[in-house]
Order: C-alpha cells, then sequence, then structure tokens
C-alpha cells in the first residue's frame, strides 16, 4: 500500500502511536510516584526475610561479624563528636549524630544486624507458622547475634588495647560506654524498647524509601542516641570496651546490660512493631493475591 496515496491515515497512525507512547509514559509516571501500600512493603521485607532464612552459615557468619565490627563506628562517630564539641548543654543533640555513622554503614552495605532481623525474618515466620520456618528462623538469629557481638567485641578489644585513640577520644569512648551500660537490669530493659521499635520502623520503611534511605538511618538511629536508649549490637562494644579495660566485670555485663537489652530490642522489634505491622496487613495478603507462603 502506499502511503504517500493517503497522507492523512499515515498522519492518525502516527498521531495515535504518540498518544499510546504518551499515555504509557504517563502511566509509568504515576506508577513510579504512587507510594507502596501496606501490603507490598510487607511482601517486599518478607521475600527479603524468605532469602536471608536460606542463606548458607557461613555467609551469614562473615556478614554478622562484618556488622559487628563495623557498628563500632557508631561509638567512634559519637566520641570524636563529643571530643570536639564544645561543652554546652545542646552539644549533645549534634554529639549524637555520630551515632549513626555505624548504621548508615552496616544497613546500606545490607550486612547483617541482629535487630534488623527482628522484623525481616519474622514475617515469613508468622505468615507461615511452620515448624520448619521457626527452625530457620531461630537458627539465623542465633547465629547473626553470636557474629554480631563476637565482631563488637573484637573492635572493643581494638579500642582498648591498642594507641589508636588519643588520649582525649580515649575519655570520650570510656565515658560514653560507662553511661551506656551503667543504666541498671530495668533500666536498660526499658530503654532497650523504643530501640527495637526503631529499628523496625527503618526496615519497613526501606521498600518505599527510594533515595530517602541515607536520610531516613540518619534520623532514625540519631533519635535512638538523642533518646538515650539502648541497643544490644552498639552497645556491646561499649559494653566490651569496659570489659576489655577491667572496669566492668562479666556477671553485670551479662545479667544487667546484655540480656536485658536484648530482651527489650526483641520485644519492640517483634512483640510490638512486627505483630502490629502483620496485623494491618494480614486480611489483605489473604485476600489480596499477594502469596504468604513464600516458595512452598
Amino acid at each position: 500500500m502506499d502511503k504517500s496515496a493517503h497522507p492523512e491515515a499515515s498522519r492518525t497512525i502516527g498521531e495515535q502511536a504518540d498518544s499510546r507512547t504518551r499515555q504509557a509514559a504517563e502511566e509509568q509516571s504515576v506508577v513510579n510516584a504512587t507510594r507502596l501500600s501496606a501490603r507490598l512493603i510487607y511482601e517486599v521485607i518478607r521475600r527479603d526475610g524468605e532469602d536471608e532464612l536460606e542463606r548458607p552459615v557461613v555467609s551469614l557468619i562473615w556478614s554478622g561479624l562484618a556488622a559487628g565490627l563495623l557498628i563500632s563506628l557508631s561509638v567512634l562517630g559519637e566520641a570524636i563528636l563529643r571530643t570536639h564539641l564544645p561543652d554546652v548543654p545542646s552539644a549533645f543533640l549534634i554529639e549524637n549524630l555520630g551515632y549513626s555513622l555505624g548504621f548508615l554503614v552496616v544497613i546500606l552495605g545490607r550486612m547483617q544486624l541482629f535487630t534488623e532481623n527482628t522484623i525481616t525474618t519474622v514475617l515469613p515466620v508468622v505468615a507461615r507458622r511452620t515448624a520448619a520456618c521457626f527452625w530457620r528462623m531461630g537458627r539465623l538469629w542465633a547465629i547473626v547475634l553470636l557474629a554480631n557481638v563476637v565482631g563488637a567485641l573484637i573492635a572493643a578489644a581494638f579500642l582498648a588495647g591498642t594507641e589508636v585513640l588519643s588520649p582525649e577520644m580515649r575519655q570520650s569512648v570510656h565515658a560514653l560506654s560507662q553511661h551506656a551500660v551503667g543504666m541498671g537490669a530495668g533500666q536498660s530493659f526499658v530503654r532497650a524498647i523504643p530501640a527495637g521499635v526503631l529499628v523496625a520502623g527503618i526496615v519497613w520503611m526501606m521498600p518505599s524509601a527510594q533515595s530517602n534511605a541515607f536520610a531516613i538511618i540518619l534520623a532514625f538511629t540519631w533519635l535512638i542516641a538523642a533518646g538515650d536508649f539502648t541497643h544490644i549490637i552498639a552497645g556491646s562494644v561499649e559494653m566490651g570496651y569496659l570489659l576489655w579495660l577491667g572496669d566492668l566485670a562479666m556477671a553485670p555485663a551479662l545479667f544487667q546490660f546484655f540480656l536485658p537489652v536484648l530482651a527489650g530490642n526483641i520485644i519492640g522489634g517483634t512483640a510490638i512493631f512486627t505483630l502490629l505491622a502483620w496485623g494491618q496487613v494480614k486480611n489483605e495478603v489473604v485476600h489480596g493475591g499477594v502469596s504468604d507462603k513464600g516458595d512452598e
């Protein structure tokens, strides 16, 4: 067919193609601008949790060890700012920005941090509720927690046993550590609950964060430090620092700090945030077409 003989038809076909292209582009813009629903956020985290539960033990160990080592940057960052900021009442608000440093590296670097797993690996479990899924979650929790703590203690040994810190920095790290570990069991437990909620909140917001992930992690972890809440892995660096110096005995470290904070973080991240998040999407997941059975 000679298109030159029908210029109007050719122009109409071209206009229709341009219109379809424009509509497709507009639809994609709408999709990109639309916020993820709670059901889709759940599904992103559930699938991520499924992947984490299937990871080899060796990968979990190395990733958890790296996270424990690098979370010490939170203690260092806060100590650096404390050392160099003027001694005024409001200085702690800026000082606590340093606490976010380790979390930024660990979370954006996709390393295994125990408190993230109080939501990521729990959502597959609450959806499936099988013995095998519970076993895999418990296995991952134990491996990651142990690897995190070992990494934190190694970092603490390096800070306490070498001359890497200046005398002023050493004094700041020591003061921060004494404050973090010296709250008493009851207070440590209560203050750990908001920290667990906040870390779980970071995980919940990450799927829709897009380019705002840095700001979300910075704000939420700053709030943990500014609110004087306790975090089991970052706190293990401070606990380990005092242990290596001989300024803290093992019994109070374990029973007044470590176990109460661990329990509080788990309650905040799992019993509060994760179960509430599951509650708001449960009916949508069951009836809305998103599978909650994983790869079964």
